[in-house]
């Protein structure tokens, strides 16, 4: 895994994610708070990072923005050379609902749909046909080891059963990125295993750019490195 600097006078090297002096503020009452102060890194195709660290040190902050769900104040986010800041809202949108995948804590599934109908929501927003959806999605719940659950409302479904319908969900487009935002943090150890596991099967076999947030220390270690904010910046860890 590589979040580095090129140690050379044309800045930083290429790479699937190139982000350059991302800066970002945050006022309350009247006081401002940096957040993110010209942060720099590239991420290239299939690696995988932990950020961790304490709240409120901006770790879910730079996850929104690399996944462009939020914009920073200054900098720049290039996706394989192209600043995708650029682009306009609905651009952007598009870009997102295509390249960049999302798990986060609380799975965000609609419960009056089934796992099938949930997982092939982006593949209908991003135009694909309703049968190519619908297989996509029922090969992923499969994959995810829910083939008895295809039909199951998500109430209907366990915690763990829910957090996997949102995996599929986040993968039905084969997105280039997948980012998860303390994705086992609402799960018991024995279904957050599972669900380490198996990001890290996934990241494999679709060679996807893995980046998750986590205050879980053995998901953490799952990846090829681990990062958090200090003073704005990143900082690598052991």
């Amino acid at each position: 895994m590589q979040l580095e600097r090129q140690e050379n006078g044309s800045g930083l090297s290429s790479g699937l994610i190139t982000a350059r002096n991302l800066c970002k503020r945050f006022t309350n009452g009247g006081d401002s708070i940096d957040i993110l102060k010209n942060l720099n890194f590239n991420l290239s195709a299939g690696e995988t990072i932990a950020i961790v660290g304490a709240s409120g040190i901006g770790k879910s902050t730079l996850l929104h923005i690399i996944g462009t769900l939020d914009r920073p104040d200054s900098g720049q986010l290039l996706f394989k050379g192209e600043n995708v800041f650029l682009y306009d809202d609905l651009t952007l949108a598009r870009f997102r609902n295509k390249s960049v995948g999302f798990v986060f804590q609380f799975h965000h599934l609609l419960p009056e749909f089934n796992a099938v109908e949930n997982t092939m929501m982006p593949a209908l927003i991003g135009g694909v046909s309703k049968r190519d959806a619908i297989q996509t999605a029922e090969d992923l719940l499969v994959r995810v080891g829910l083939k008895d659950r295809l039909l199951y409302r998500v109430g209907k479904l366990s915690g763990g059963e829910q957090q996997r319908v949102a995996l599929a969900r986040a993968l039905v487009l084969k997105p280039a990125v997948l980012l998860a935002d303390e994705p086992t943090g609402n799960l018991d150890e024995s279904n957050s295993k599972h669900i380490h596991s198996l990001m890290i099967e996934l990241n494999q076999e679709f060679s996807m750019t893995l980046v998750v947030v986590t205050h879980n220390s053995q998901l953490a270690s799952f990846m090829s490195r681990r990062v958090t904010i200090a003073d704005g910046k990143r900082t690598d860890l052991p």
